[in-house]
């Protein structure tokens, strides 16, 4: 008895990624994780998809989004190292905290005078050591005051307003949706963030400095979570596929922990000349790539002056007040004024070898050799080192990546 073969229908990429709304790196990444099965190709190379593999993608979509609501929203905590941000040290705090366990005495405070997002500066505080963190971007400064702060708070406030926050709908156009919506964040999202900034600073008389900090910061994160970027806000994707919406989560605290803690938002090298500590830790960040120009749009919302915008990516058209000289020419006379200034026991600083390894904002605008040399004015110095792999923009192949801490015990 015969049968009928039946024909195989194929689907081309650009009809699945149009009936999804995900983006062609999105889609080959599923295929690379093994979510969906590698199509066949035809003989000019192109992927050719099946209802099978429609199937696949749906219920991945599905996995993701049960994976999302896992938990109900206000049993979810937000971390401190939940922060998408270029250069963090989180997945280099071992290797921090056994140079500093090993080779330092009796170090009690800790000052972490370039904090970003806070990590390094949370570790230590988290084993008992009075810390002092510092960073000249305002919405750095609030997530200090959220994780850091010693002001009390009731919490039971802050978690009513995120559960409001997350409820409402904001059904009218703001400076927020304006500007980004469509770009970095989808319209709805864009709205959402512009409303809840808004009533945030209507708030703002019943709200003490570490509870407004909380809100803002927890909406900074949420952002974060649902940006069409690539982990800053330099630019946005061409293809707008962050379409979560975006919710607030409550941050986790540790107060028990932070009543000898200073928080500052200052140039370090005035701040260095006011404040001492055990051990200074030191990361600046050393190439071309302007801190205040990846992160304008949080900066923006924190500040929430609505100013005006210039170019494609939207940006604060005056940055001058988030702008380092460790991005210039400037940045070894920087440095070595830096450390004439600490008072301390110990200095210790975070380095990786790009040097001339990466492409144009990447390259080191300080060297190794300078670090050592403007180091050994102030005492004995160490090296120690380990693999780590290097931002890059994804047009280069960095080799033999390595983070290097310089470990100076001051002498004089």
């Amino acid at each position: 008895m015969g049968g009928e073969r039946l024909e195989t229908t194929y689907i081309r990429t650009k009809e699945i990624l149009m009936e999804f709304k995900i983006s062609r790196q999105t889609l080959y990444n599923w295929v690379k994780l093994g979510n969906i099965s590698e199509p066949d190709k035809d003989w000019r190379g192109w992927r050719m998809w099946t209802e099978q593999h429609v199937k696949e993608i749906e219920e991945t979509i599905r996995n993701k989004k049960s994976e999302q609501i896992s938990l109900p929203i206000m049993e979810q905590k937000l971390q401190i190292k939940n922060r998408r941000y270029l250069g963090s040290k989180y997945k280099l705090l071992e290797f921090i905290c056994k140079v500093v366990k090993e080779n330092c005495i009796n170090v009690s405070s800790i000052a972490d005078i370039f904090g970003g997002t806070g990590v390094v500066a949370d570790r230590f505080n988290k084993e008992g050591k009075d810390i002092i963190v510092n960073d000249i971007l305002h919405s750095n400064y609030l997530a200090y005051l959220t994780w850091f702060g010693n002001q009390k708070i009731n919490i039971t406030k802050i978690e009513n307003l995120i559960k409001f926050f997350n409820e409402s709908e904001a059904t009218e156009k703001n400076y927020v949706s304006n500007n980004f919506g469509g770009t970095y964040f989808t319209d709805y999202n864009a709205r959402k963030i512009g409303y809840i900034r808004e009533e945030i600073e209507k708030r703002s008389d019943e709200l003490n400095v570490r509870e407004k900090a909380i809100l803002i910061t927890s909406l900074i994160y949420a952002m974060d979570k649902v940006a069409n970027t690539v982990g800053h806000y330099d630019a946005y994707r061409r293809k707008l596929d962050s379409l979560k919406e975006i919710k607030l989560l409550m941050p986790e605290f540790n107060d028990m922990l932070n009543s000898g803690n200073k928080i500052y938002k200052e140039d370090a090298n005035e701040l260095v000349r006011k404040i001492n500590a055990d051990l200074f830790y030191i990361d600046t960040p050393y190439n071309s790539r302007q801190y205040g120009d990846a992160y304008h749009l949080p900066e923006n919302i924190v500040e929430w002056e609505k100013p005006e915008l210039v170019g494609v990516a939207k940006k604060m058209m005056d940055r001058s007040h988030i702008k380092s000289d460790y991005c210039t020419m400037k940045a070894t006379s920087a440095f070595a004024d830096l450390i004439s200034n600490i008072e301390g026991k110990y200095i210790l600083v975070s380095y990786n070898n790009m040097a001339q390894k990466g492409v144009g904002r990447s390259n080191a605008k300080i060297s190794s050799e300078e670090i050592v040399e403007i180091l050994e004015t102030r005492g004995t110095v160490k090296i120690f080192e380990t693999n780590f792999q290097a931002y890059t923009t994804g047009k280069t192949n960095i080799e033999d990546h390595k983070e290097i801490l310089y470990l100076c015990e001051i002498s004089r």
